[in-house]
């Protein structure tokens, strides 16, 4: 529990172990109580067992629960709001795992920190294994007698074990294929619950191996190695997997020495007064701490440790509270523990209160359908139209006076009106596209089908679309940003018959700069190492031309200045080396950055939305702007500013009709991005046609 914490506060970057710590204990003491009963009574009395379980976990969490919801409405944004009571419905019926799975929220990156139950996925799993568990435990006894003919352990042990490497073989495949599913679903993470049950079933048989003196050492062995994994792992360790091998062994490796010698070492260092009152009220603090320290962070800004360590103190003292005033009253009514059928009629009128209360919590949310609803007309781009003299093409290899605006130009002034409507916008509209709530789900497909490449990843096979090998290829190469040219690219591709194959890396952007990465808290050598490998990838392709994507706020954690002289420089050289290749190489400018998420603003003024408006000069770099275009043109590629895309009079718009710009605070929807497809074929032709 001190682990888990310890992460949630931003004090130990490995400290989610910690859950898996409680998976292996929660199997081995869960397993030997129905062990015992079967060897006892020849049976499991199942009602008694479900019983149990709700009294012990039902009554505290339906609590926090609904504290929870009536404290985000208040507290939280509308639109953060309405996520978190859909979470906290999900999380009253013990799916909440499933929920975040099936969002993808990553919850070693923090992706998921906007809702504060999301410590609620570990309830669910536990949950979801207490349903199957005792029938797991009967199946793996074979059969059974009375008490005179006890079922065999080792038995038992050998078929739990098989299904436990099945389990450990699955999390393996998903930590790669699948990291969400892997962290929050039953199956990759049942195998822990089995190693607890392993220990518990082979109790005996370990005290006759394992000497009392090797105790203490055996027990410290296993106290290191959670430690250790808690002192190492961090973002960048793939987890569960394999690497949750350490923790799981090392708590094996405890209850065992328990079994072996329990008043000795380790052992008896956690029997004692301090360490047994917070294995007490861990349950309760492990409730109530999360969403404190969520709404806290809403609520006052950034926590620093003064106040995050008052939160702590705080969800300590209400996790004191909450076990004398709810839990212990509860576990030891006598009449409830004679009567499991009440319990369980008990639980689930709790769960009804936690459902009720999160509809209410809904009801009082404003409706985020908006106004009346809008359109946006289809973008067309005109030819033929005349510039006054002096113009200077954006997409060309080098500035020269014309009389003829160039197709970006025709693009530029296609969107130009209906970014000015805009940002003059006071309603936000009911049939807005994508939905507020639905917004941060509205990705390129890359982000989906697992081609965009995260921290650790440096794969760049596959990831082809459209027309198979051999037809005419193009290239989109950089970071997240360039994802947000997947939907338009996609587009063209498909009407001409291309290919198109798409190599993007979250916080690579395609510049010849080893940068450092904050999330895996050293140098980012997998960058390196995929930018590598997508060169490669051109020159055996042969595309005619490749398209640069890349986000400019790369802050000074990463050690580098977007505004200083090294940027353009290594973009430059970047170019050049794409080029020696043989394709053409189009630039695509900064997309200007909100100051807050826009789905979140937008959320708050409904009848306002002017209010999300952002000035042209807080989110666009002019002076980097320039500096890039320079660079490229004189690296032999095309530079394409495309703040006149978003940007109209010194305005930059959030919603452009019915359409929705942004998904969070940088990243461009794909309906917007879709919208904008001639003004990228315009940039695509010219790119071409310079060449």
């Amino acid at each position: 529990m001190l682990g888990v914490v310890s992460y949630h506060a931003g004090i130990l970057d490995g400290g989610f172990v910690g859950v898996d710590v409680f998976f292996v204990i929660s199997g081995f003491l869960v397993t030997g109580l129905l062990w015992a009963e079967l060897e006892r009574d020849g049976r499991i009395d199942l009602g008694s067992f479900y019983a149990r379980r709700a009294r012990r976990l039902l009554p505290a969490a339906v609590l926090v629960l609904v504290v929870t919801v009536g404290l985000s409405v208040v507290v939280l944004s509308p639109l953060a709001a309405r996520s978190a009571v859909d979470d906290a419905v999900a999380a009253a019926l013990y799916v909440g795992n499933l929920r975040f799975a099936a969002v993808g929220s990553d919850y070693l990156a923090g992706t998921a920190a906007e809702s504060p139950v999301l410590h609620y996925w570990s309830l669910g799993v536990e949950e979801q294994l207490y349903v199957l568990w005792p029938l797991v435990v009967v199946a793996a006894a074979l059969r059974w007698r009375p008490s005179h003919h006890p079922p065999a352990r080792a038995v038992a042990a050998w078929l739990l074990g098989a299904g436990g490497a099945a389990s450990l073989a699955l999390s393996v495949h998903l930590t790669e294929t699948s990291p969400p599913w892997a962290f929050y679903s039953l199956p990759p993470r049942a195998w822990e619950f089995v190693v607890g049950a392993i220990v518990a079933l082979g109790a005996g048989g370990i005290a006759r191996v394992v000497p009392t003196a090797a105790a203490p050492a055996l027990s410290l062995a296993g106290l290191s190695a959670i430690a250790w994994s808690a002192a190492t792992y961090g973002a960048s360790t793939p987890f569960p997997g394999l690497a949750a091998t350490v923790p799981v062994l090392g708590t094996a490796a405890v209850l065992a020495a328990g079994g072996v010698s329990s008043g000795h070492g380790v052992s008896g260092l956690l029997g004692r007064r301090v360490p047994r009152l917070l294995g007490r009220l861990s349950y309760t603090w492990y409730l109530w701490h999360w969403p404190l320290l969520v709404l806290g962070d809403r609520a006052w800004g950034p926590l620093g440790w003064v106040e995050t360590g008052a939160i702590l103190l705080w969800a300590l003292g209400l996790a004191w509270l909450t076990s004398r005033v709810v839990e212990q009253p509860l576990r030891r009514a006598g009449r409830l523990t004679a009567r499991p059928a009440q319990t369980l009629l008990g639980g689930v009128g709790l769960t009804a209160v936690a459902l009720a209360v999160a509809v209410v919590a809904a009801a009082t949310l404003p409706d985020l359908t908006g106004g009346r609803a809008v359109t946006t007309p289809a973008l067309a781009v005109e030819k033929g139209a005349q510039a006054p003299a002096g113009t200077s093409p954006p997409a060309t290899r080098a500035t020269s006076t014309t009389t003829t605006l160039s197709p970006v130009q025709l693009a530029s002034a296609a969107v130009a009106p209906a970014v000015a409507g805009g940002t003059a916008q006071d309603e936000v509209p009911s049939n807005l596209d994508p939905p507020l709530a639905r917004a941060a789900g509205d990705k390129a497909r890359p982000f989906l089908d697992g081609c965009h490449q995260s921290w650790t990843g440096t794969a760049t096979s596959g990831c082809s679309y459209g027309a198979p090998s051999g037809a005419t290829t193009i290239v989109l190469f950089g970071d997240s940003h360039a994802t947000h040219w997947f939907p338009p690219l996609e587009q063209l591709a498909t009407a001409r018959g291309w290919r198109l194959l798409s190599l993007t890396k979250t916080t690579c952007p395609p510049v010849a700069l080893s940068i450092f990465s904050p999330v895996l808290a050293r140098p980012f050598r997998e960058c390196d190492e995929w930018r590598r490998e997508a060169v490669a990838r051109m020159r055996a392709e042969g595309p005619v031309l490749v398209v640069f994507g890349l986000a400019r706020h790369y802050g000074p954690e990463y050690r580098f200045d977007v505004l200083g002289p090294v940027w353009p420089q290594t973009l430059a050289e970047q170019v050049r080396l794409v080029r020696e290749a043989g394709p053409e190489v189009l630039v695509l400018g900064p997309v200007p950055k909100p100051s807050t998420s826009m789905p979140q603003c937008l959320s708050e003024h409904l009848t306002d939305a002017v209010t999300c408006v952002q000035s042209e000069e807080g989110t666009v770099q002019r002076p980097l702007v320039d500096a890039e275009r320079r660079a490229v043109e004189s690296a032999g590629g095309a530079y394409v500013d495309v703040t006149p895309w978003f940007c109209e009079d010194r305005l930059c718009a959030g919603m452009v009709g019915n359409l929705l710009v942004y998904r969070d605070d940088n990243h461009l929807t794909t309906t917007y991005a879709r919208w904008l497809a001639p003004a990228v074929t315009a940039a695509v032709d010219a790119a071409l046609a310079a060449g």
